[in-house]
């Protein structure tokens, strides 16, 4: 865990336990409708089901880095260290979930690809947010001093944050093994089924 300074309140503690329940009974949920409710995909079969994983995954990730690039900017403005602690903790959160979304992405290659791993650009781009974002922690702890710090962080949060549309959009860019988007097609329409695409925005 990275350490900064922040004012510390009261009302966390109270909503604490209420988080915890609505995060079980969500995942419960999700995980009913991933696993019995939603249709067998008609091409990957049952394995396609850890996508119900793997995308949440995937679209958190992107989300808390992106929060890490907004608080970036946020202390380089105002010199808040509430804005520090945000990023150093969508960081954090960032760096957790990109790590589970590769681990995921391999589980469901095996049985499709036929292997754990292969250069392809999605895969290496997602590698290298993973790395890079490792890297914005690592950096944190070679100064001692707070504010100097934080901006060092900061200044690297806005710049790691180029590579979150790279990752994305990587299946499109260049000749990839991995599927095209998974929710919307080019055009705009839903690439799921209604069934499908319900369960992946519950387990979201």
């Amino acid at each position: 865990m990275i350490e900064t300074t922040i004012p510390r309140g009261n009302a966390l503690p109270r909503i604490r336990p209420w988080l915890g329940i609505a995060a079980a009974a969500s995942f419960g949920v999700a995980s009913v409708m991933a696993l019995f409710w939603a249709p067998t995909d008609a091409v990957q079969g049952d394995v396609y089901r850890i996508l119900y994983v793997h995308v949440p995954l995937a679209w958190l990730a992107y989300l808390a880095f992106v929060v890490v690039f907004l608080a970036s900017v946020g202390w380089l403005w105002t010199r808040n260290a509430l804005f520090d602690a945000v990023a150093v903790s969508s960081a954090e959160i960032g760096v957790l979930f990109t790590g589970l979304f590769l681990v995921a992405g391999s589980i469901w290659a095996k049985p499709t690809w036929g292997v754990w791993w292969t250069w392809e650009p999605r895969l290496v781009t997602t590698a290298i947010m993973f790395v890079m974002y490792v890297g914005y922690l690592l950096l944190r702890g070679l100064s001692t001093d707070f504010s100097r710090r934080a901006t060092r962080a900061a200044v690297f949060g806005i710049v790691a944050v180029i590579d979150v549309p790279i990752v994305h959009l990587s299946v499109l860019w260049a000749n990839s093994l991995h599927q095209l988007p998974t929710v919307l097609r080019a055009a705009g329409s839903p690439a799921l089924d209604a069934p499908m695409l319900l369960t992946l925005m519950v387990s979201l």
